[in-house]
Formats: C-alpha cells, structure tokens, sequence
C-alpha cells in the first residue's frame, strides 16, 4: 500500500482501529493464478494473550471463516501469501470546500478514507472444535456489551455442531502491518475545516465518519 510518511498511521492509532473493525477483504491467489476474495468477520489476538499461541512475527493473529460452499478456502495452499484489507469509511472530498478554491482556484477532488493491510501466512482448519473456537471468539466480541449477550452455548450443541458443518476457519499468521489515515493531513488548516464542514453537511453515514476523524485527526 502506497503510505506517505504523513498519512502513516502510528501503532496505537492501527490497534485502535482494528478493534472497531469487525470485517476484512481477504485476498489470496488460487493455483491457477486467479485471485480470490472474500469479506469475512475477524477476531485478531496477540501474543499477550495467553489463548493464542503462534502468533506471527508482527505479534497479530487473525482469525475468520469461509463458507463450506465458497470454493475460496479450496483454493487456498497452507501457508500461502495473504492480504487481509480492513477497510475504514471512506467519502469523496470536494475541492468546492477548500478556502484555497477561492484564493487561486488550484484545487482538484480526492477521496479521504483509512484503512489497515495486513500480510502473512495463511492456513485453513477444516476442523469443527477449532472452527467452534473462533465462533465462539467472534460472537463474544459481537454480544459482550449486549444487557442479555447471546452465547453458543445458548442454542443446542448437536445443532451448533451441524452449523460447524457448514464453515471452515482461517488463521493468518501476520508479518507486515501498513495503516493509512489519508485524512487531509497535507492540507492547511482552513483547507481541512473546510473539508469536515462539507462532509458533515453531506448525507451518509460514511461522510460524516470521515469528517468526524478529520476533525478528531487534528485534534490529537
């Protein structure tokens, strides 16, 4: 990923987005040489935690699963390369919006977003308890902060052991994290205020997302 020393985004910053980010593009080259992508729903674990032995040099493991029926993980070597892209908001920035518009006119658009690569190893478990591990991994960080969480364990076990049937799991070992907060960062001050006005007053979650973090950008 092409990262401008301004745009980088410090460690602190990707951990933090990557425990809001509940999904990633993973990416992988079949046999053939056709590439294969699929979004999935991810957990990520480091060496700190003591559940998560074999983590990757980077200290970040990933874990996700594939539909049974997706020929994806079919194609998938053990060990292969891997991207995983995990991909923030992202919104269309006007230069109508720029203060400079209206002192020299040299102002083009571009798009403002942030996003995370992460590159490594992957390997597929066609294995039900360990598959049960990951669901179980995953609905928890989806429910914990519910008043009434729902667990796996709250639905029969023989009928969670059918749906384990159906899925397979995917583990990326990672050994290069790029983060990119592209959020105007090479404009002026009254350029990038500018910008945050405009997308606030844009409809669309995504715009204001990226106005938010523009705004919350500066600040920090």
């Amino acid at each position: 990923m092409y990262v401008p020393a301004f745009n980088a985004m410090p460690q602190s910053e990707v951990d933090s987005f990557l425990a809001a980010q509940a999904a990633a593009q993973l990416i992988t080259v079949g046999p053939d040489g056709r590439p294969d992508a699929t979004l999935v729903p991810i957990v990520t674990t480091r060496r700190s935690d003591p559940d998560a032995p074999g983590d990757g040099p980077a200290g970040l493991r990933v874990l996700a699963h594939l539909a049974r029926q997706n020929d994806h993980w079919q194609r998938i070597t053990d060990g292969a390369p891997v991207l995983l892209v995990v991909a923030g908001p992202d919104a269309y920035i006007s230069p109508g919006w720029y203060a400079t518009k209206r002192e020299h006119g040299r102002v083009v658009p571009t798009w403002n977003y942030t996003a995370v690569h992460l590159s490594g190893t992957v390997t597929v478990h066609d294995d039900p308890d360990w598959v049960l591990d990951v669901v179980t991994r995953l609905t928890h960080r989806h429910e914990a902060h519910r008043a009434a969480p729902w667990a796996v364990t709250d639905a029969p076990a023989k009928y969670i052991r059918g749906r384990l049937r159906a899925i397979v799991g995917i583990e990326v070992l990672v050994d290069t994290v790029e983060g990119k907060a592209k959020l105007g960062q090479n404009r002026s001050d009254a350029d990038r205020e500018g910008a945050v006005e405009g997308l606030l007053a844009e409809p669309g979650d995504d715009a204001h997302a990226v106005g938010l973090a523009m705004r919350d950008h500066r600040r920090g």
